[in-house]
């Protein structure tokens, strides 16, 4: 056996999750770690340039491309599920909003039957990862990997947004990862001194040179080894060759919520009947492996503005761009330096619900295809999407070809309680767009447009041109009942020496972005990896 190739741990994807745990399993140098990621390192300046999401939502070398199935409730449409496929992984890709979601969400958790996942107990983890550019207090931390700040300054469009809300009753917000997220005002960003802070740039580039850290990019995981049911090693394939890395102690699965449910099926880990068609033999049946998906599905109302100060103007011409390009390099500032969304607002689509059901983001800048070009006149959107949808979806493998992407099912507005809060959430967003403060900015509503009024309408809008936000959890769902994937310490139920570390643990969605919370798993998990390993 080739000493090189054993390992204490091997880490499956260097995302948001695998960069966490490659950097805190190494810190001590006690124990040997290898990293694979089936994408190249992030080298790319556009990764690292805040503006630069936008170039990777069609580009395959650092985006999986991945699809949903066409689904009559949402238009028969493919609708585009990019995820990260590079060092960082969705981190290096996202619109780097910077949201940890709610209390109620990891008390939830812990309500389900898992223990040591409250807010109380997960709130350090947060505080561990982050640099807080206002300092620390009670909910935040400094020092941490992942830096978060606050945008280099207003905007006018964003002020009046904020305002206008004020106006219909709702409440400021100057801090969305404090005691309460409802309310509106400016978002944080995983941004420093003008560039992305990411999974591989706050966790990776300090640990890259360590000894005990072997970092493998281009290395696509075929399977899972095991003995009986104990796994022991991973077979992938990295320049067209066959490698196997074994372990004396864990394999950690970060793939995400859809390549790790499809390693596991392709390993035989999943429902039996399933894999046995495919010819897959079956190592357990785990038949919610793959189930459980949600996201937030979303529907964007654009407006043509009555002032040239969007970033659709800012591009407008080469001169123009020329200008930007040169305010950046210069000062770090301007819509180069500016995260997806810059405001927000996060409200209640009925007044006795405990926490906010629905979140709106302001982007400052419209178009019809996202990555394919703005619209030519000036113009902003606002993002509404539900926070906590009943809807259920699933991932499943179609072929025991690791390079065939799996299906994607999510299921989007099935359940009718999801179309109804949408739909008002929507029309409490449109509103606030009529409240004086904000109407003097908008020249015209260009989507869903004047047209559209009534409730059958407004579904209708949002079945046809509605999406993703890019917020895929849940496939491999924590819980201690006989379906569930993983236990509360993230270890896969029957199974020796493999856990799941990402965001398909996650038993139900949390209520706003999912980068933060997948970087706390992560940390959570690194230190429940270490306590047991100490002691063994």
């Amino acid at each position: 056996m080739n000493e090189q190739l054993i390992y204490d741990f091997i880490i499956v994807g260097a995302g948001s999750a695998g960069c966490v745990l490659a950097n805190r399993l190494t810190e001590s140098g006690n124990y040997k770690v290898l990293l694979l990621e089936a994408g190249n390192t992030d080298r790319s300046p556009w990764i690292h340039i805040p503006l630069g999401y936008g170039k990777h939502f069609t580009n395959p070398k650092v985006n999986w491309l991945y699809t949903n199935e066409p689904d009559p409730e949402t238009g028969n449409r493919r609708i585009p599920q990019p995820r990260g496929k590079v060092l960082g992984g969705s981190s290096s890709i996202n619109g780097l909003v910077y949201i940890r979601g709610q209390k109620q969400d990891y008390d939830h958790w812990q309500q389900l039957g898992n223990p040591g996942w409250g807010f109380d107990d997960v709130l350090h983890y947060f505080k561990k990862s982050e640099d807080q550019q206002r300092g620390s207090n009670k909910f935040h931390g400094i020092g941490g990997p992942i830096a978060v700040s606050d945008p280099a300054g207003g905007h006018p469009i964003c002020d009046a947004f904020i305002n206008a809300a004020e106006q219909l009753g709702h409440k400021r917000n100057n801090d969305f990862n404090g005691p309460q997220n409802d309310g509106f005002g400016y978002l944080q960003f995983t941004i420093r001194n003008g560039r992305r802070s990411s999974a591989s740039t706050g966790y990776i580039k300090p640990a890259r040179k360590r000894k005990n850290l072997k970092i493998s990019t281009l290395s696509h995981v075929t399977k899972i080894i095991f003995e009986g049911t104990k796994a022991v090693g991973i077979e992938y394939l990295r320049n067209n060759k066959r490698h196997t890395a074994l372990t004396n102690r864990e394999i950690l699965l970060s793939g995400g919520a859809i390549n790790t449910p499809q390693i596991m099926m392709l390993s035989g880990l999943g429902p039996e009947k399933k894999l046995r068609e495919l010819g897959i033999e079956v190592i357990l049946d785990m038949p919610d492996v793959g189930n459980n998906l949600q996201d937030h599905y979303n529907g964007r109302i654009m407006c043509e503005a009555t002032q040239k100060i969007t970033l659709n103007d800012a591009v407008s011409s080469n001169f123009r761009a020329i200008v930007e390009g040169t305010r950046y390099i210069h000062k770090r500032q301007g819509f180069l330096a500016m995260g997806a969304s810059y405001a927000a607002g996060f409200l209640k689509t009925d007044p006795s619900l405990t926490s906010s059901d629905i979140q709106a983001g302001l982007a400052l800048f419209s178009t019809d295809n996202l990555g394919k070009g703005l619209h030519p006149f000036s113009g902003f959107s606002v993002i509404v999407r539900l926070l906590r949808p009943k809807s259920r979806g699933s991932v499943y493998i179609q072929s025991t070809d690791p390079f065939i992407h799996p299906k994607i099912c999510p299921n989007f507005l099935h359940n009718p309680d999801d179309c109804d809060k949408l739909v008002l959430g929507f029309k409490k967003i449109r509103e606030i767009l009529k409240a004086p403060e904000i109407a003097k900015f908008i020249k015209r509503e260009y989507a869903p447009g004047p047209g559209c009024i009534t409730n059958d309408q407004i579904l209708e809008f949002l079945r046809h041109k509605g999406g993703t936000s890019f917020h895929p959890v849940g496939t491999c769902r924590m819980g201690q009942d006989n379906k569930a994937v993983v236990d509360h310490e993230l270890k896969v139920h029957n199974i020796q020496r493999l856990r799941v570390v990402d965001a398909s643990i996650m038993p139900t969605i949390v209520s706003g972005n999912t980068n933060a919370p997948t970087i706390m798993i992560a940390e959570k998990a690194a230190d429940l990896i270490l306590n047991e390993a100490k002691n063994l």
